[in-house]
């Protein structure tokens, strides 16, 4: 029986690259081969066994079935809960395999040989030898490094192709404006950025607008192409006036892309001075009517996107547009000015709704409108999105059934909303009665909890991570509790289910509680792993 290997640590050693060069790479195809090999990594030291992991037997707790009857949901979570076990212990089992420890030595021998391989033909005199340290657990066949891959002379050929790429089409589109046109509507110029807009367009709202996504070359790109562009739109630039106009557009598309306050002032400046420079060449008869123009469709659709995340409580009646000519298009520098009273108007609808100090510490919440427009997306497995379906949503979409929300709590497939009444809904999953609605069924639509006796709530918390169970904070500041009630964490004295929302008491009753905590006590007496925590207690400070 072939013997396991336990976690290593690996160390390779740069002075014997070359030696791994020369290996028989045949042999490695060969279990008696990679043997050898593998002693060579050990006796080098170039693996370093660490000490085996304690193999975790620990499973899911399980209730008393003769004692408590279970809805049809608790004994699918419990039955799930059981096969995932036993599943994680196969696979833990499995890895222990001598197939599995033949392979995982295979995979660390090819690691090195690699490794050798790249630091001479790819990266020599580059990359300097970093600490790995993968670990190949008793629980996993995988084996990873955690050195940072170094940039390759492959990176660099991209990078100057991508570079001396961008350079040769901006040269060749400033020539192209200086050649008469051959035949017409032919422009190499214009259809390039047609082009680039249409492509623009057909992105989803804020493809760019996570910086930390876009690799650095991608970045550098960006700001090379808004560079050359906004060269493009000054009229004495060598451009015709489609031209022209077509950068106004493709760049004011990449700043909506891009979803930042920056790139959107930097448009309005480069607009507002467009415009000037048209405004002084047209005293001197220069230019065209169409010259200083946008395309008014292209405009208004971006703006309205801006405007439909102000939500239904904006006032419509304040917002202009831009003077529409026969040719359908608008002036830049109204364009500009409506982009402005855009910007000012969603940092303002934004204000309101951020609390101040003196709001936080006096408790007042910030009410932006009585309505108010939320989205939706995710996981709807158990109808926590109201949604009709129980398909996932992957884009957020606007959900109508919270447009009287004030405050959204999102549990574990499950969801609660507060109105501005003080009144709270809930939907979702009801296993455990998490949802306060009486038993513990799913609830599709949203719902309304009664509250004895009749409460305003402030505020709801819901459990994330267990069985489920939820706290309701009124303004009163008294605490009602609801769901699974294992280890008393309901507060009410028991360990029971509780399915309508229950005012705690004993020592609380009669005081106003300024804020709770949650602690986990653990009890490491009892000699099996599986009682050693889940001892939860709720621990309630008393305002004055």
């Amino acid at each position: 029986m072939a013997t396991m290997i336990p976690p290593v640590k690996l160390k390779w050693l740069e002075h014997l690259n070359s030696s791994w060069i020369t290996e028989d790479s045949e042999s490695i195809a060969t279990r008696e081969g990679v043997a050898v090999l593998y002693s060579k990594l050990v006796s080098n030291k170039e693996v370093v066994p660490l000490p085996q992991q304690v193999l975790c037997l620990k499973g899911p707790q399980l209730p008393d079935f003769e004692r408590e009857s279970l809805s049809s949901d608790e004994q699918d979570h419990y039955l799930d809960a059981l096969l995932s076990s036993q599943l994680a212990l196969a696979k833990m089992v499995c890895s222990d395999s001598p197939f599995a420890g033949a392979l995982r030595k295979r995979l660390l021998v090819l690691q090195r040989v690699f490794y050798a391989l790249s630091n001479k033909y790819h990266d020599k005199g580059k990359v300097k030898q970093q600490q790995h340290s993968p670990e190949s657990s008793s629980g996993s066949a995988d084996v990873h490094s955690v050195s940072e891959r170094p940039r390759s002379s492959t990176d660099a050929l991209i990078e100057m192709g991508v570079r001396t790429g961008l350079s040769l089409l901006f040269a060749l589109l400033r020539q192209s404006w200086m050649m008469p046109v051959s035949g017409p509507g032919l422009s190499l110029c214009n259809d390039v950025i047609h082009t680039a807009i249409e492509v623009v367009s057909s992105l989803p709202p804020l493809s760019l607008a996570n910086e930390s996504k876009i690799p650095p070359m991608g970045l550098d790109c960006l700001s090379q192409v808004t560079t050359f562009l906004k060269g493009v739109t000054i009229p004495n630039s060598g451009a015709d006036t489609l031209g022209r106009r077509l950068a106004s557009e493709l760049l004011l598309g990449l700043a909506a892309q891009r979803g930042s306050l920056r790139y959107l002032l930097e448009w309005i400046e480069m607009a507002l001075g467009a415009s000037a420079v048209v405004h002084t060449m047209e005293k001197s008869k220069l230019l065209s009517s169409q010259e200083g123009m946008i395309s008014f469709d292209c405009f208004m659709t971006i703006l309205m996107q801006m405007r439909r995340s102000l939500g239904s409580s904006a006032d419509r009646s304040q917002w202009r547009e831009p003077t529409r000519t026969s040719d359908g298009l608008c002036s830049l520098y109204e364009a500009a000015l409506c982009l402005f009273e855009e910007v000012c108007r969603m940092a303002s609808d934004y204000s309101r709704t951020c609390a101040s100090p003196d709001s936080i510490q006096t408790g007042d919440a910030p009410i932006v409108s009585e309505t108010c427009e939320v989205y939706v997306w995710g996981s709807n497995s158990s109808h926590q999105l109201v949604e009709g379906t129980q398909e996932k949503i992957l884009q957020p979409k606007l959900a109508p059934s919270f447009s009287d929300a004030q405050t959204i709590e999102a549990g574990q497939y499950c969801t609660f909303v507060i109105s501005t009444d003080g009144s709270v809904r809930a939907c979702g999953k009801g296993s455990y009665g998490r949802l306060g609605l009486g038993d513990s069924n799913n609830q599709s639509t949203l719902k309304k909890l009664t509250f004895e006796p009749h409460r305003s709530i402030k505020k709801v918390s819901s459990s994330k991570g267990s069985d489920g169970h939820t706290l309701a904070f009124t303004t009163e500041g008294e605490v009602f509790s609801w769901g699974d009630g294992d280890y008393g964490k309901l507060g009410h004295g028991n360990s029971s289910t509780q399915k309508y929302p229950k005012l705690i008491q004993g020592p609380l009753q009669g005081k106003v509680c300024a804020f709770f905590l949650v602690i986990k006590i653990i009890r490491s007496s009892h000699p099996c792993p599986e009682h050693s925590l889940h001892n939860c207690t709720w621990k309630f400070l008393d305002g004055l």
